[in-house]
């Protein structure tokens, strides 16, 4: 099923060169300036950030530049040019300014994101759901869960350590909390099909599937970790998500 987005097929307008100043009082919101250069040399680690009124994002693919902008996750976007998502060769530096001295909100840095995603990369999409392979978090066994339920009155927290082991701990968090956690690190949704309704209190340790790998072989998977640990496991299903399809992508011009 195909669903449009305001007029279909999204195509904002082409904005100021760089070095012009945005016109802010029409139009989807723009930074002021902006500078946009091919990434170079060692990589140091990819990052967006938001200070005051200027975005700083480092060796940034197109395809992560678009789950900063639009909120989603990596299996949700699909199609356009192979360097999209290249960090090998088509990774970017980004330097921009909102007009005034006023801090940006992430919600109006991720909107200026976006017209400058259309502007200097010519970027156009559509929205759509497909049927996607998924995995459906649900109760192991005859067991079931082993999971403390949090006191009515603490504090929801949740902290990830660890270098090569992660490591999460969580207070009063819920089962729809836990698998969006997990679908950040993975390749597909975690939908939570558990049927808990309630919040618990657990720690979850796990060897990442990326990334440098585990000095310690025993560490469990994913799937193991959640099995053994919190009696719970990870089912392979297909279920409808939402899909950000690109339908055309530019290089840009670096200045």
């Amino acid at each position: 099923m195909r669903i449009a987005v305001g007029a279909g097929v999204i195509a904002l307008a082409a904005g100021a060169a760089i070095g012009q100043t945005a016109q802010q009082t029409s139009g989807p919101p723009a930074f002021e300036v902006s500078s946009i250069r091919l990434h170079v040399g060692p990589a140091p680690g990819v990052g967006i950030n938001v200070s005051g009124s200027r975005l700083t994002a480092t060796n940034n693919s197109v395809l992560s530049l678009i789950t900063y902008a639009y909120s989603m996750k990596l299996y949700q976007v699909t199609g356009g040019p192979g360097w999209v998502s290249d960090y090998a060769s088509s990774a970017w530096d980004i330097a921009a300014k909102a007009e005034g001295d006023s801090p940006l909100t992430q919600e109006r840095a991720q909107q200026m994101m976006q017209t400058l995603l259309a502007d200097r990369f010519k970027l156009t999409f559509h929205r759509e759901m497909r049927e996607t392979p998924v995995y459906a978090l649900v109760v192991a066994g005859k067991g079931g869960p082993t999971l403390k339920k949090s006191e009515p009155d603490a504090a929801s927290t949740m902290y990830i350590s660890g270098k090569w082991t992660e490591r999460m701990t969580a207070t009063k968090w819920t089962m729809e909390q836990l698998a969006a956690n997990i679908s950040n690190s993975g390749d597909r949704p975690v939908l939570d099909r558990t049927g808990l309704t309630g919040t618990y209190d657990f720690t979850l340790e796990w060897n990442p599937a990326y990334g440098t790998p585990n000095p310690d072989p025993d560490a469990p998977s994913i799937f193991t970790a959640l099995q053994e640990q919190l009696g719970l496991k990870l089912e392979p299903q297909k279920a409808p998500v939402e899909v950000f399809a690109i339908d055309h992508a530019e290089k840009p011009s670096e200045n």
